[in-house]
């Protein structure tokens, strides 16, 4: 396996894609944040004194999706033509679970766009609630699937 991000002599670069054709891709990510039962009953009952807790992260988690090539070095700048953002409460686990899925045309895939939505999601849950629960824990932020490109799909197997 040879690492993309860097020349002969080891040194960083964006790899070129200018001769790639474009083709549709897609990205699905998950990740958790774990809390305690009280504070997601506090935002399950929209009682967080900062707002609406899972619209905000939505929003969040979908503009920083779209700016991900300004937080990663190496990530192209694309034009993202759909992005979504679900929330699964899991009361029973003290969790809630965060789902991400990104989509485009292009030359490259949105597999990163997709991981740092979840990951900003989950970072705003953390911001909203931390004034009653500093012991949230953000966890298990990974792809799940992704379609399209020159490697084909990708689907992970849970355990």
């Amino acid at each position: 396996m040879k690492l993309t991000h860097f020349d002969e002599d080891g040194r960083s670069k964006m790899v070129d894609v200018s001769e790639k054709r474009d083709t549709f891709r897609e990205a699905h990510a998950s990740g958790f944040i774990y809390m305690r039962q009280e504070t997601l009953d506090l935002i399950l009952n929209k009682k967080i004194e900062k707002g609406n807790v899972f619209e905000v992260a939505r929003v969040a988690g979908i503009m920083a999706l779209k700016r991900t090539s300004d937080l990663i070095p190496m990530c192209h700048p694309l034009n993202i033509t759909g992005a979504e953002i679900h929330f699964t409460p899991e009361p029973g686990k003290n969790r809630i679970k965060i789902d991400c899925k990104v989509r485009l045309t292009g030359k490259t895939g949105v597999e990163m766009e997709a991981l740092t939505g979840v990951s900003v999601a989950a970072l705003t849950i953390y911001d909203m609630c931390k004034a009653v629960d500093k012991e949230m824990v953000i966890s298990e932020i990974m792809l799940l699937k992704k379609t399209g490109g020159k490697s084909g799909t990708f689907v992970r197997e849970l355990k």
